[in-house]
């Protein structure tokens, strides 16, 4: 950022008091931007034992399988902005029952948290975001054609839980620019 987004003087460099990084600062009204990451929010949407993906017409990774999940909007709860993103990526209502995984990457400002959830049924189709809305075996994932590192943790924690039938909550961090 070069210009003040409140008063359009340029704004300096510099850490405000009582703070602790560099943020772009404005001499003239005094404007900080603080600039945080992104929640992404999204589910594991499940039907009878089976995982539903997504793959994506939109960029980034388009052509790629994913987990129902995008940015959280102002105003809504990450539950709410999981369960909206699934609608919107799958055509499908999900009934949400658990927070499953958090993961945070902070090369890229974003912290990724899906919940697990369940389809009431198999009611889902492509959307404007999916070119495909697809449920899959356990035994079936295309694990090669997953869209994002957050993705395949998470199902990875997923696969492991399922095993034992005790789902817990995962919290990791991806610190290398990997996909």
């Amino acid at each position: 950022m070069r210009f003040c987004p409140k008063c359009g003087h340029q704004v300096n460099m510099e850490i405000p008091a009582g703070d602790n990084r560099e943020r772009p600062v404005c001499p003239s009204c005094e404007f900080i931007d603080y600039d945080n990451p992104r929640m992404i929010t999204g589910t594991i949407p499940l039907y009878k034992g089976k995982i539903l993906l997504c793959k994506r017409s939109i960029e980034p990774r388009l052509g790629y399988w994913t987990l129902p999940a995008g940015f959280m909007e102002n105003g809504e709860t990450t539950l709410e902005g999981a369960l909206r993103e699934t609608l919107e990526e799958s055509g499908s209502q999900a009934i949400a029952k658990q927070p499953f995984s958090m993961i945070s990457i902070p090369h890229v400002n974003q912290v990724h948290l899906y919940y697990l959830a369940e389809l009431a049924q198999a009611d889902f189709h492509p959307t404007s975001e999916s070119s495909e809305v697809e449920l899959f075996e356990l035994d079936n994932i295309p694990w090669e054609e997953l869209a994002f590192s957050s993705v395949t943790k998470t199902l990875e924690y997923f696969l492991e839980d399922h095993k034992t039938g005790q789902y817990g909550f995962h919290e990791d961090k991806i610190l290398v620019n990997s996909q």
